[in-house]
């Protein structure tokens, strides 16, 4: 357990921003989830309209620094693929 007032602050803000983190993470990957079954089902609608808020979602993460830019360039790049792959 933390001694110092500064470092028990410290860990009230760690647990907070560890929450945020894990929520930001979590939405993420369920809309990523949920793309990819509309992509498997060959639901074409569907599948853009969840490719713009799994967009919406891997941003949110990156900004607020719960995953890095690269992971989120990646992780667009291979989502927007599966939906390119059902126009073709």
């Amino acid at each position: 357990m933390p001694n110092s007032k500064s470092a028990k602050k410290r860990l009230r803000q760690n647990v907070r921003l560890n929450l945020t983190n894990k929520i930001k993470k979590s939405q993420m990957r369920s809309y990523i989830r949920k793309l990819r079954e509309a992509v498997e089902a060959k639901d074409k609608e569907t599948a853009q309209g969840l490719l713009a808020i799994a967009y919406r979602k891997i941003d949110k993460a990156m900004k607020g620094g719960c995953i890095h830019k690269n992971t989120a360039a990646r992780r667009k790049a291979k989502i927007s693929g599966w939906v390119n792959s059902l126009s073709a």
